[in-house]
């Protein structure tokens, strides 16, 4: 996946911005929180790192062509080191998978606001169970 084509899957979605930093990598997140990082220049030229689930980090890092993503591992970033082993489809569902689970993070006004942006209904808020308020007079 290049620069362009990572612009044109994140660009419609909510709250999604794109810069440079670092001085080589394209970097992209929701609402200021990174979900995406593609290397533009240099030996890691064209790999994409991204947040996994906490469960699927080890499963996925033992994979051919996924391994720890640098500085972010901690985190449970990976980067594809060899792209070629996946397909468009796989490399849009772990970049779109990013996004929600960075944007799950995300306050809940925060996460209504980027539902309302995406005409989705927020779920309603949860009802307290026990023993119904009664006014005293």
């Amino acid at each position: 996946m290049n620069s362009s084509e990572l612009e044109n899957l994140c660009s419609g979605w909510p709250a999604v911005a794109s810069g440079i930093k670092w001085e080589d990598d394209l970097v992209f997140t929701v609402a200021g929180k990174m979900f995406a990082v593609l290397c533009l220049r240099g030996p890691d030229r064209e790999r994409i790192s991204f947040k996994v689930d906490p469960e699927r980090f080890l499963e996925l890092t033992d994979q051919p062509g996924i391994g720890p993503a640098h500085y972010m591992a901690r985190a449970f970033w990976v980067t594809i080191t060899e792209p070629e082993r996946f397909s468009g489809e796989q490399m849009r569902a772990f970049v779109r998978h990013s996004y929600e689970l960075v944007r799950a993070k995300l306050s809940k006004k925060m996460q209504a606001s980027l539902l309302a942006q995406e005409g989705v209904a927020p779920a309603p808020a949860k009802i307290r169970a026990g023993k119904p308020h009664v006014r005293k007079s």
